[in-house]
């Protein structure tokens, strides 16, 4: 009985059902795709960094490794499992040249490792450990996405030829924001560069599970081991870095997927209203022949199970497909999951998830079976609304409008209730369709690098320990060459040093500290301000959490042998060096200086490129880097990712707009149609009555709209800020593309309820004044 009722019920409401159907089957399809890519993401992260043994601890050093000290520290610490030594041969950009062209545009740090005979292995492709040939080398994966080289390929280093026999993956360095990149070669080819290059130690260490990462870090420090070089890194830090790109394109797909889902269960509201108010006759037909209220439900429950069960599984179904595009990088960088089975488990729980929740919601609306009237139902057809008159708002006191705008804008003010829920449709269709837009254009934005650490100039030039002998000797060559060119306009040196800090119990630990003129090339402090004095010192957000400091609290330096008592007045997010640094403008010269970064803005932007050919020519032994070519390179792969996420959020919106439209005045024609059987009878035409339905749409249209670009505006930017301060940009202002937020987005929208109200009230033309006004 229940299924020839379905087959006729669908047949005579066609439109309502694949509506209804779509719906669950968006949401369906949106939570499946995200528990697939979340299964996925986490599940190759951990095959990746299981199969190459990764690392928990390592503090990258230049010069000379006390072997002895090390090796009594790592016995006589319980925690360390094993450690190891690997060599880092630094090679400057300019002087790795592939094909014909060169590295030195590139912003990584480049150098030649061997494989590590312990842990922290180097994969290829398929998750093997890589053992090259003398006369082959592993480029990292990094550069085959950028195009760089090819398999085949011939890599020229110093003169030394070498064949592209693969491309690798480095569970420490895989990331594009990870400022080192490391080529895998024989141990006889290393050697045979060696000497061209300069020589980096990367110290590391497997722990034991449990152990606290600072606790050892401080352990580490307080042994007085080797640490000239960038702030450790811990293996939490590894997994964060590995799963930054990925996990912020599949968080902006979950808050879209949690709000079309409240969308598609408005809509599955608006369809069973709609429904009932077809079926409202017979309703209080079979509850006037003794019919429970229970067992009509279970005839609209079986009809709703079904759509909810089949659109479910075409939603898994459509997830399957759909996952490919998105698992794309995951495959590129971390592998196979190996988790197949398990990510399609979790995908078709969370569609059965929906069914389930689909079916208790629509149990729920037809609640309102309880409070129909059998003789009222039977005796007038269709509910009779209770509508407010609105006795300020009459037809006889309106000079603005004509009849039928001012008749549309009348009802929407006298029955708000109802209208209602497609205001809040359209509210959160607007937020869908804007915010990953703003977060994908705030990112793309050049601004966006002071919310990260960096000030905005044109070019950075980096003088580097692991580069040269005296620093300060080649800064110097930079700032007589700066000084002598006409076309600079500022300038200014932000020289890197490692200090001593006095920790509250007595114990010396180190901090990287920088020291530069912060008001030439500004960043964004998420509290706080830039060092304004010699007794102020600013700190970078993990440096602050590790160091449990914030605006106002004290610290102490170790300068030349005496402590300097510091105040923290600002605290600032940072994607260099690991994250931990530190600012301050007092005079020191007892620091181990680790490196001078020398920010230039050109008077004359025209010639940027030709000026940075120019300074790589003049300054073999420096990093020359255009800031437009360092934003690229750094977070290209996340600009990607949420460009690709807001165009399917674009789509997803118009379409559920169109949608919900279509149903909504379906719904209003279906309860309005005694009111146009009678407008009809006072000489309204089918035209005039679309004009008024029209303008409903249009000023519930406008309020959407205007309520949620505000919202996306506002709370949209709080949960931007929630999502990209998972990769160190803790604070941050959405720069907003007027054209897209405030043209393009409404007018899409717009078309899309307009033609959705076309195609909603195109029944209009065929109701009958005879059979519709006999009903009263």
């Amino acid at each position: 009985m229940y299924q020839k009722i379905i087959k006729n019920d669908i047949r005579k409401s066609k439109l309502i059902t694949a509506t209804i159907t779509a719906f669950i089957l968006v949401a369906a399809m949106l939570t499946s795709l995200s528990a697939l890519l979340i299964v996925n993401l986490f599940s190759a992260m951990d095959n990746m960094l299981l199969s190459a043994k990764s690392l928990h601890f390592m503090q990258m050093h230049t010069g000379n490794v006390d072997m002895e000290r090390l090796q009594s520290f790592a016995a006589a610490n319980n925690s360390v499992e094993d450690y190891q030594v690997l060599e880092f041969l630094n090679i400057e950009g300019a002087n790795i040249v592939i094909g014909k062209d060169s590295l030195a545009k590139s912003v990584q740090d480049n150098g030649l490792s061997v494989q590590s005979k312990k842990f922290d292995f180097l994969l290829n492709l398929n998750g093997e450990v890589i053992h090259p040939a003398n006369g082959e080398i592993y480029v990292p994966i990094y550069y085959m996405k950028e195009g760089n080289v090819a398999l085949g390929n011939r890599v020229t280093i110093h003169g030394i030829s070498f064949t592209v026999a693969g491309f690798l993956r480095d569970s420490v360095m895989n990331a594009s924001m990870v400022s080192s990149k490391r080529f895998l070669v024989s141990p006889d080819d290393f050697e045979r560069v060696r000497e061209f290059g300069k020589l980096e130690h990367l110290i590391e260490f497997r722990l034991a599970k449990g152990i606290s990462f600072p606790a050892f870090e401080a352990a580490y420090l307080d042994a007085g081991l080797p640490a000239n070089g960038p702030p450790a890194i811990t293996y939490t830090q590894v997994k964060m870095i590995n799963s930054i790109t990925d996990g912020i394109m599949i968080a902006v797909l979950v808050l879209i997927g949690i709000l079309v889902i409240i969308v598609a269960f408005l809509c599955i509201r608006f369809t069973l209203l709609a429904k009932i108010e077809e079926d409202y006759k017979e309703i209080g037909i079979l509850k006037a022949v003794g019919m429970r209220v229970s067992q009509i439900k279970k005839l609209y429950l079986a009809k709703y199970g079904a759509i909810a069960c089949a659109a479910c599984v075409l939603g898994f179904l459509a997830s399957l497909p759909i996952q490919t595009l998105f698992m794309k990088n995951i495959r590129l960088y971390m592998g196979e999951s190996g988790s197949t089975l398990s990510g399609l488990l979790c995908g078709l729980l969370g569609a059965m998830v929906i069914c389930g929740v689909v079916m208790l919601y629509v149990n729920s609306v037809l609640q309102c079976f309880r409070k129909i009237s059998a003789a009222q139902a039977v005796r007038l057809g269709a509910p009779q609304e209770k509508s407010k008159a609105v006795k300020i708002f009459k037809l006889s006191n309106n000079r603005l409008f004509s009849k039928n705008i001012f008749l549309g804008i009348k009802d929407v003010i006298s029955r708000k209730k109802m209208y209602v829920t497609m205001l809040m449709v359209l509210v959160i269709s607007s937020f869908i369709m804007i915010v990953p837009q703003n977060i994908s254009n705030t990112i793309s934005k050049e601004s966006f690098i002071t919310y990260m650490g960096m000030g905005i100039c044109d070019v950075n030039i980096g003088v580097m320990r692991t580069q040269v002998e005296d620093v300060m000797e080649k800064t110097a060559e930079v700032v007589d060459m700066l000084k002598k060119d006409k076309n600079v306009e500022k300038y200014t040196l932000f020289t890197s040093m490692m200090l001593d800090r006095k920790v509250d119990n007595g114990t010396i630990e180190k901090l990287r500290v920088a020291f530069g003129d912060y008001s030439k090339f500004p960043i964004t402090y998420s509290n706080g301000r830039a060092p304004q004095a010699e007794s102020e010192l600013a700190l970078s957000v993990l440096n602050a959490k590790d160091l449990e400091k914030t605006v106002g609290d004290e610290i102490v330096l170790i300068i030349d042998g005496v402590e300097k008592h510091l105040t923290v007045c600002g605290i600032y997010s940072d994607i260099t060096n690991g994250g931990r640094t530190a600012q301050a403008i007092f005079d020191t010269n007892n620091g181990d200086v680790l490196s001078v970064g020398i920010a230039v803005k050109f008077r004359d932007r025209q010639n940027i490129d030709a000026a940075i050919s120019e300074y790589r020519k003049q300054f073999s032994f420096a990093k020359v880097t255009g800031i437009d070519e360092s934003i690229r390179q750094m977070l290209g792969s996340i600009r990607d990712a949420l460009k690709m996420v807001s165009i399917v959020a674009i789509g997803a919106t118009a379409l559920i707009t169109l949608l919900v439209t279509v149903l909504f005045m379906k719904m209003l024609v279906v309860k309005d149609r005694y009111p146009i059987t009678i407008l009809k009878s006072m000489g309204f035409t089918g035209t005039d009555i679309r004009e008024q339905y029209l303008t409903r749409s249009i000023t519930v249209l406008a309020l959407g709209v205007i309520i949620g670009t505000i919202l996306a505006h506002t709370l949209g930017e709080l949960v931007g800020v929630a999502i990209i301060s998972s990769f160190g940009a803790t604070t941050f202002q959405f720069v907003v593309n007027p054209w897209f937020a405030y043209f393009v987005s409404p007018l899409l929208i717009a078309s899309c309820v307009v033609v959705g109200t076309m195609m909603g009230v195109s029944g209009i033309q065929t109701l009958k004044i005879s059979e519709h006004i006999k009903e009263v």
